[in-house]
């Protein structure tokens, strides 16, 4: 009889399943698409029941189609992207659709209203981070404010995991991960709710309770199994967002270990061994216990570039992969530093550091002589700069010198990658894992007590290395000084842009 680990991943854009013996090797996957829902400018959406939940069901019921009858599914883990805001009734039955991520920046009245309440430095304090749109708690106020007829109706505010949790055990709870982008409702240092000088904001029984990623939340239910092919009574783990979840999966676990997610946005996440606060950063505890996080993101990432592959007119009708790969065939034709030509990809704002929901994308630079490759390079690149400022916002902000892991799509585009490793003068190492489904399916194998942590860590595998060009390097030398054309270009404009509102 061979013990099998199923982890689920509901992302911004794709749902990705693995069905994982407890050696690491993976015996199937599922993937399904969806999309999101933008109502309004700054707002950003997704349906629990239509996406999250189908998404599981279906991606759920392929991957037990590999499963012998000679095999035991012995546990369960699942992640979604997050921190989302998803009101829910005592039947857990979605009363609106889910309010996304650090994308969605439609709760600044709310931030206000909370930092007038109790004080910024005494936000900070409690919950080591500013209130940003990567804040869960001035979206849940939002409800409150906003939606009073559905805020009467919720019994529990949860995010994506954890509502996906509560659906197939029973079990409402949310891993302290998670918990931790509750802000100013999480206290970071005693770990546990706080609503200490917020009374009439956001009660605290409609929050779940808190428990570890790792941690068993409860078995599969029957009703669940009915719906799903899952069986019966296999334990679930509580879960966590889909970053940690890529984090394990790329064997990011232990104090030292920085992940560099390269996705739809760019979330970059240091484990620490003590609470590390900064006010560009975002402070949280770990999935596991004992350990802290501070983590960067981007509001931008794959998103761009498929955004300039969309204007291009690249897409054929096969696929992402042949899509993205005729992308770098022509972003390739054209000079490292793009013949000058320079991509903000500010889609949806900004996050680390600029913390900015008005920034807009842009390209400069442009004259006659650029070509479409030109074009094709700026945004790739503009995405490395991104990310790479996030990237040295964390590194300033702790002492030492941490391995850094790249995973996700972007670890394909070589133009991305060695923007961040030559204008930051790091190494990456590149993680060829199946994502954040691989890293719930460790921690299932952790949590049911089928494998250790040390083992887990040594499942993923990895790719050659990015290494950085010497300080004297002549692209290197155009990539760093597009990078400081980058800074200096986001403050211009927005200089311009508050000079116009005035």
């Amino acid at each position: 009889m061979t013990g099998l680990l199923i982890g689920i991943d509901i992302g911004t854009y794709e749902t990705k399943g693995v069905l994982v013996d407890t050696t690491g090797a993976v015996r199937a996957e599922a993937r399904a698409g969806h999309g999101i829902s933008a109502p309004r400018p700054g707002w950003v959406e997704q349906d629990a029941e239509g996406v999250w939940w189908a998404d599981l069901v279906r991606v759920a019921g392929e991957l037990m189609e590999h499963v012998a009858p000679e095999d035991e599914l012995i546990g369960l883990g699942c992640s979604a992207i997050g921190p989302c805001v998803l009101p829910v009734d005592a039947d857990l039955n979605p009363l609106r659709p889910a309010i996304l991520y650090g994308v969605d920046t439609r709760a600044a009245a709310e931030i206000a209203e909370l930092e007038d309440r109790i004080g910024r430095d005494e936000v900070f304090r409690r919950s080591g981070n500013a209130l940003t749109s990567q804040s869960a708690g001035p979206k849940m106020l939002w409800i409150e404010r906003n939606e009073p007829d559905i805020a009467a109706r919720t019994r529990w505010y949860l995010t994506s995991q954890s509502f996906l949790v509560a659906k197939l055990t029973g079990g409402v709870v949310i891993d302290h991960a998670t918990a931790g982008y509750t802000h100013p409702f999480y206290d970071l240092t005693e770990q546990r709710y706080s609503g200490a000088g917020l009374d009439g904001t956001v009660p605290l029984e409609k929050l779940p309770d808190t428990a570890w990623s790792s941690e068993i939340a409860g078995t599969v239910s029957e009703a669940a199994a009915a719906e799903t092919g899952l069986p019966a009574g296999v334990p679930v783990i509580v879960g966590t967002t889909d970053s940690p979840a890529e984090a394990v999966g790329s064997s990011v676990m232990a104090p030292g270990d920085l992940m560099l997610q390269l996705g739809s946005t760019g979330y970059l996440i240091r484990v620490v061994d003590r609470p590390v606060t900064s006010e560009v950063l975002w402070a949280a505890p770990w999935v596991l216990p004992g350990r802290y996080v501070l983590a960067a993101g981007t509001s931008t990432g794959g998103t761009a570039t498929r955004w300039i592959a969309d204007q291009l007119d690249l897409d054929r009708g096969d696929g992402d992969a042949a899509l993205f790969g005729r992308l770098m065939e022509l972003a390739e034709t054209a000079p490292v530093g793009a013949g000058g030509v320079l991509h903000l990809p500010h889609f949806s704002g900004e996050r680390t550091p600029f913390h900015d929901p008005d920034a807009r994308a842009a390209l400069v630079g442009m004259n006659l002589g650029t070509s479409r490759a030109d074009v094709a390079r700026a945004v790739c690149e503009g995405v490395g700069h991104s990310i790479a400022l996030a990237f040295t916002a964390l590194l300033a902000e702790h002492t030492g010198r941490p391995r850094a892991v790249a995973v996700g799509g972007g670890v394909r585009n070589g133009i991305i990658t060695r923007t961040i490793s030559d204008v930051t003068g790091y190494p990456l190492a590149l993680a060829k894992t199946l994502g954040a489904a691989y890293g719930d399916a460790i921690l299932a194998g952790i949590g049911v007590g089928a494998i250790t942590e040390a083992e887990g860590a040594s499942w993923p595998g990895f790719l050659d290395p990015v290494v950085p060009g010497h300080d004297d390097d002549a692209e290197t030398v155009v990539l760093r000084h597009a990078h400081d054309r980058y800074q200096r270009t986001y403050r211009a404009l927005k200089a311009a842009g508050e000079g116009a509102d005035a």
